[in-house]
């Protein structure tokens, strides 16, 4: 004979004692919380620029500030697009053809 057993119990949403309410949080864990975010955060973009002086020529072992990191950033892959745009147009004058999507203005 099989058992039957009863259906688990329902949970009455005009309590709000519902099996998803977690507890909320104080004032201070939520300030701690916040801090955790903003320091992760702020790991991240390190992360970024020290990745930045290690991809840039010139910017490896100096000291830096994070305006130099993009400005010579940005003149360098400044210098990479009119490079491959003179390769292009090297490709271009001696007849062969270049894709489109190779193409940066």
């Amino acid at each position: 004979m099989a058992a039957q057993s009863s259906p688990p119990p329902q949970d009455d949403p005009a309590s709000g004692e519902g099996a998803d309410d977690k507890p909320r949080l104080t004032e201070k864990e939520k300030k701690q919380n916040h801090i955790a975010s903003e320091q992760k955060r702020r790991q991240a973009i390190r992360e970024g620029f020290d990745r930045l002086t290690v991809l840039v020529p010139g910017l490896e072992g100096q000291g830096r500030s994070e305006g130099l990191v993009l400005k010579r950033t940005v003149d360098y892959m400044r210098e990479a697009i009119d490079e491959r745009n003179k390769l292009i147009s090297q490709i271009e004058a001696r007849g062969g053809t270049v894709d489109d999507k190779y193409r940066i203005q």
